[in-house]
């Protein structure tokens, strides 16, 4: 069955990495620890004072940095609170050495209240903080221009601080989300590989055993008999050989059809007598290989798991719906019904996929009759598929294949 090809992951094509946007934030906020540490070295501290306010300035900022990781955004409410504190009081407690070339140390915690408290409280805090700023320096005597400076200074750190770690939490999540996806796509193309080997190789191999077995029987009797049937053993040999290398390059179609007239000679082999009615034209080609997929999968099972003497296949177009069905005796076991009506087994599985995928349906079970059916039905233009390819295609009048 056609399938889309896997776009690979490549780091080359990734978002910003989690690393890069996270030494953003330490660039950023080493910036800003530096501007502060000029600001008090310009008043001419003596070299005790500036080594405190290294060492302040340093605590500041790396608590900053550990509520700025995509960790902080999982801690318990106590260990926000905690942070929440000790940065405030590294941001207030110096104001009583530094005051007003303490500067723009608000930002930071400004910061830290957007990231740490719910929405409700985040933005009021935030907003209670920057009003603080311009209050406080005006009561310590600060000139006009220094009030509007550290004002509009703090209003902006705490703001950018604040979307660079929200950018980097974007980024790690995109980033996660990316590797997330390459490994489902890893997952469902393993899925592809098994669900087509196990449709076609299954049916083939089971008719090179068949085939195999009436070669043994007739070796004897009916040599001439026996080589033609050696051929055809090749033959199925060279078609499994075929549909592995398919499978490999992911792309597979499949004629229903076709498959038709195979499946009656494979069945006369088993010695069951075959009726086969096939009513339909041309298919979209996607419709066509999911039906001849399920014809090849019902078939299989029959040879598989039944005792099987007579088995009637037909397919036919109703209105915008082609339907194929299945109907043979003497199901072998009470347990493959039972895993038929519940949809156990991978090859009912894979079916149900299949046609869910394109718009239609499958339904199994034991008749009234006590004869064992499989039907399966899709819709003449299949959902799901490329618009382009579905316009291209038109049915053509219904042909009819028959065989007994």
């Amino acid at each position: 069955m056609p399938t889309r090809d896997v776009v690979p992951f490549s780091p080359r094509s990734q978002a910003p990495a989690p690393r890069l946007a996270h030494a953003i934030i330490v660039a950023a906020l080493v910036c800003y620890a530096t501007m502060t540490v000029l600001n008090v070295v310009r008043t001419h501290p003596t070299t005790g004072e500036l080594a405190l306010c290294v060492a302040l300035v340093l605590a500041l900022f790396g608590t900053q940095l550990a509520v700025s990781s995509p960790q902080a955004r999982r801690w318990p409410t106590r260990r926000k609170v905690l942070v929440l504190l000790l940065q405030a009081a590294l941001t207030f407690g110096p104001l009583a050495l530094f005051s007003i070339n303490w500067g723009s140390m608000e930002g930071p915690l400004a910061a830290s209240l957007l990231l740490t408290l719910p929405a409700r409280f985040a933005w009021p805090s935030y907003g209670l903080l920057i009003v603080f700023i311009p209050v406080y320096n005006v009561l310590a005597g600060a000139p006009v221009d220094l009030v509007l400076y550290f004002t509009i200074a703090s209003t902006l750190t705490g703001l950018v601080i604040y979307g660079l770690t929200r950018l980097t939490d974007l980024v790690t999540e995109v980033h996660e989300n990316r590797e997330e996806l390459a490994r489902m796509a890893v997952a469902q193309e393993r899925l592809r590989f098994a669900r087509d080997l196990h449709d076609l190789l299954g049916y083939s191999l089971s008719a090179i055993t068949l085939k195999g077995e009436l070669i043994q029987r007739l070796i004897n009797t009916r040599p001439d008999k026996a080589r033609q049937e050696t051929l055809a053993v090749l033959q199925v040999a060279r078609q499994a050989l075929a549909d592995v290398r398919l499978v490999s390059s992911g792309y597979r179609n499949m004629s229903l059809i076709e498959e038709a007239e195979s499946t009656g000679t494979v069945l006369s082999a088993a010695d069951i007598r075959a009726e086969v009615e096939v009513e339909c034209g041309r298919l979209h080609p996607v419709v066509d290989t999911v039906l001849a997929t399920a014809l090849r999968e019902g078939v299989t099972n029959i040879l598989r798991h039944s005792q099987v003497r007579v088995c009637t296949i037909k397919a036919e177009i109703e209105e915008e719906t082609v339907r194929l069905g299945l109907t043979n005796d003497n199901p072998h076991e009470q347990s493959e019904l039972e895993s038929a009506r519940s949809g156990g087994g991978s090859g009912l599985d894979n079916l149900r996929g299949r046609f869910a995928a394109i718009g239609g349906g499958l339904s199994a079970g034991l008749r009234e009759d006590g004869r064992f059916h499989l039907e399966v039905w899709a819709p003449l233009r299949p959902t799901g598929h490329d618009a382009n390819e579905l316009l291209v295609f038109e049915p053509t009048r219904p042909e009819r294949t028959a065989v007994a």
